[in-house]
């Protein structure tokens, strides 16, 4: 597994001074790079393949993108990941059982107290959120944290370059 951070450039020359500038993404914990970078390209690969393979050159870090040469590439990269939250952006749902165990979904939009007859057992359900909301979920959190990680992700390559600091990659 793999984990970015950035730190400034001259902290790679210099080893010997410690440093307490560091830069991280904020990903949700529930959440792996592995999917965040999923479908994701940097030069012409996959990203999160990109950063396995620069691994296993070097078990500790190695730098994974550095302006001024690698600007452009990283900020298309951040790009793809804004527009693949903007494209795929999924909706919330509110997923009710019925008895027999067939699931029904209501879009966020339309929740309102409404009831519908089973298309398997012929039972009555009843769709009001405000009668036992126990029964009721979120269907989307993990493409919302998924999505949250791509716009954190994004955010952290943006910001490293406009700071001209390396994106490091190391293993977790």
């Amino acid at each position: 597994m793999a984990r970015f951070f950035s730190i400034p450039a001259w902290c790679l020359i210099d080893t010997k001074t410690p440093t307490t500038e560091r830069l991280d993404p904020e990903l949700p914990a529930a959440v792996s790079l592995e999917a965040v970078l999923a479908g994701i390209e940097y030069r012409g690969t996959n990203a999160y393949t990109h950063a396995l393979t620069l691994l296993e050159k070097n078990a500790k870090h190695v730098v994974y993108a550095r302006s001024p040469n690698d600007l452009p590439a990283l900020l298309r990269t951040a790009d793809q990941l804004i527009t693949f939250t903007r494209r795929n952006p999924g909706e919330h749902a509110l997923v009710r059982r019925c008895q027999c165990g067939a699931r029904y979904a209501v879009p966020m939009s339309l929740v309102r107290p409404v009831t519908i007859r089973c298309e398997n057992c012929k039972r009555i359900i009843d769709l009001d959120p405000t009668h036992d909301p126990g029964e009721f979920k979120d269907s989307e959190t993990e493409v919302s944290d998924e999505d949250l990680g791509r716009k954190g992700l994004a955010e952290f390559f943006r910001e490293a370059m406009a700071r001209g600091w390396p994106v490091l990659v190391t293993a977790n």
